[in-house]
């Protein structure tokens, strides 16, 4: 396998390349295993919006259906079943780098329902079933960063599954997040497992908090306002890089943990496709490539960092103070931050439990044929 240059490089700083999508299609056709072999790809990510896309497009799951229907399957169950399929053979196409790198990478996420993202039991008893039902060791099961749902990270890890903590857009909520790990990884050390086995991550999505706040920095209009726009998302991700190297990788309590074999979670960045045109379409990668990282990334992207990404070191190490400066700035025009933090929670549940209605609504239609 020849890994292009760029992905060589973010690798070797401590950088690994997920892809964000997944469909029957390109497992199907082998286009998953072209991805891992020419692009250096090493996990997927997936969530209900690529679910909703993969599942509304062309035939690939027409047999599947056939069959749910036949069965009298509801909508609810027949996304989870043909989601699971998918998820488990991803699982599979993956398993050598996961065998290789010890459980590192090679992993393949599948998220619970959106709709449970303030129902922590529900989204415990799921998480459980999901895992169950894809039997793979390289699934990881995603679980919303809401405030109900905290607790429900660390019970799932204190049963010995991975999880994925995605919709993550502050410091403050990621600190919270980190803390339920420690919590969970204790408790799966109590409960006899072997921490080994487990593994996380935290996604912290990126160009959101741009998308917003630059809108925002656009209604101030003043010229120390649009001076900072395309400044947040970056500076917010090195934040919280700063607060991973604090709690996690300097702190005690965890360095216990990892002396009974626990895994350091990892801060992955999603959301990094760039939205605004005026941006270089590698700012997300190239500015966020460190140690113990992940940087999860739609096709489109992969191909721009391949294709002409200067992948120049290590990014995050040192940057916390210039970080907190950016959001000094911002408080300084005018920007209310806590608010956007709210906002983009509010709205990133949001966006995932429309999609999944949407699918819903869909496969509804197809099932009643």
């Amino acid at each position: 396998m020849k890994v292009p240059a760029s992905i060589s490089s973010l690798s070797r700083i401590g950088t690994s390349v997920w892809l964000d999508d997944l469909s029957r299609d390109r497992i199907v056709s082998g286009n998953l295993a072209d991805v891992i072999e020419s692009k250096g790809v090493v996990g997927v990510t997936t969530n209900p919006a690529i679910f909703a896309h993969a599942m509304s497009q062309g035939h690939a799951y027409d047999a599947q259906l056939q069959e749910l229907a036949s069965n009298d399957v509801p909508a609810d169950s027949a996304v989870f079943a043909m989601a699971a399929e998918d998820v488990r053979a991803a699982c599979d196409v993956f398993r050598p780098i996961y065998d290789a790198t010890h459980g590192r990478d090679g992993r393949v996420s599948l998220e619970v329902d959106p709709r449970l993202a303030n129902e922590k039991d529900a989204t415990v008893a799921q998480a459980k079933n999901l895992a169950r039902t894809v039997d793979r060791p390289n699934l990881m099961i995603k679980i919303p960063a809401t405030e109900e749902c905290l607790p429900a990270i660390s019970e799932v890890l204190g049963a010995g599954i991975s999880v994925n903590v995605t919709l993550i857009f502050s410091e403050a909520r990621y600190r919270q997040v980190m803390e339920a790990f420690i919590e969970g990884i204790a408790l799966a050390r109590d409960n006899g497992h072997d921490l080994s086995t487990i593994h996380s991550v935290a996604s912290f999505f990126v160009s959101r908090v741009d998308t917003e706040i630059d809108k925002r920095l656009d209604e101030i209009g003043t010229p120390e306002a649009l001076a900072l726009k395309g400044k947040a998302g970056v500076a917010n991700a090195r934040s919280a890089y700063a607060a991973f190297e604090e709690m996690l990788l300097n702190n005690a309590d965890w360095q216990k943990l990892e002396e009974a074999g626990g895994r350091v979670q990892r801060p992955l960045w999603a959301s990094t496709s760039v939205k605004n045109s005026d941006y270089p379409d590698t700012l997300y990668v190239t500015e966020l490539a460190g140690p113990h990282t992940v940087n999860t990334m739609p096709e489109a992207t992969l191909d721009a960092v391949i294709d002409h990404a200067e992948v120049g070191g290590d990014t995050l190490s040192g940057t916390e103070s210039a970080a907190h400066t950016v959001f000094e700035s911002l408080t300084s025009v005018g920007i209310d931050c806590a608010d956007v933090w709210a906002v983009l929670e509010d709205e990133g549940v949001q966006k995932f439990v429309d999609s999944w209605n949407e699918l819903l609504d869909t496969l509804s239609a197809q099932l009643d044929k």
